[in-house]
């Protein structure tokens, strides 16, 4: 890989059951020499032991993707985390601000101290597949995937791991809300996003206690790697670019 210092470097992380696959159509269109995705702890089919996994776990592996970028002399690296990943990326921004050049938000934001993604799951759940479409539909739009590409879906999810899901996010550095953001607001528009915001919704009351925030539009639905790769690509670079 060659970066340059005036380059951060993108990476690309992925939501609930996906790894770094789920970023192809979107790296056809950025530098490859500037992006790379990454596959989270607990979401590797391969490894056995995948679901004893914790957010501990995935925000130890993004910092040492960092830690890596730097010994090749690039910046604090840009983080572009979609849905699910905000937790363990809050968690990286919260004990590494430093080291974070931006965070790219794609249909998601910072999650808020003491947040717990299920905490109802029991404790002998070992891990939560992906859900039924017509279920998973209810929780997040669909719009703009084909029948193909729901398939794909289906085929390559892997189980998210119980403790990741049952894991309190805890933050305690105020610096975290410091780094320049950009939310890629997709499945809602930015103005209803910062309107909840502003009135202290509890998805989004981070948002509002951001220090150096800007939006984009992206209208579609929650996966907008797959329903407009190329559209996403483009806003990732726009933020990229900024300079705040």
């Amino acid at each position: 890989m060659t970066t340059t210092p005036s380059s951060p470097t993108l990476i690309l992380i992925a939501g609930h059951w996906l790894g770094a696959w789920a970023w192809a159509e979107v790296l056809d269109h950025l530098n490859p020499s500037r992006a790379i995705a990454m596959t989270l702890p607990g979401l590797d089919g391969d490894d056995p032991e995948r679901a004893a996994k914790t957010l501990d776990d995935q925000a130890a592996a993004i910092l040492d993707v960092i830690a890596r970028l730097g010994e090749s002399g690039d910046q604090p690296s840009i983080i572009v985390a979609h849905s699910g990943a905000n937790a363990p990326v809050s968690l990286v921004l919260d004990r590494h601000p430093e080291r974070v050049h931006r965070v790219v938000w794609v249909d998601s934001g910072p999650v808020a101290p003491g947040s717990v993604y299920a905490p109802d799951l029991p404790e002998g759940v070992q891990e939560l597949p992906l859900p039924p479409f017509d279920v998973l539909a209810q929780q997040a739009s669909l719009d703009g995937l084909s029948a193909e590409v729901l398939e794909r879906f289906r085929a390559r999810a892997v189980p998210e791991p119980g403790p990741v899901l049952r894991q309190s996010v805890e933050l305690t550095n105020d610096a975290r809300r410091t780094v320049p953001t950009t939310l890629i607001c997709c499945s809602l528009p930015s103005a209803q996003v910062l309107e909840l915001a502003r009135a202290g919704h509890a998805m989004f009351a981070e948002v509002a206690k951001l220090e150096h925030l800007d939006v984009i539009d992206l209208p579609t639905g929650h996966w907008p790697m797959w329903s407009r790769p190329g559209d996403l690509a483009e806003a990732i670079q726009s933020a990229a670019a900024r300079t705040d």
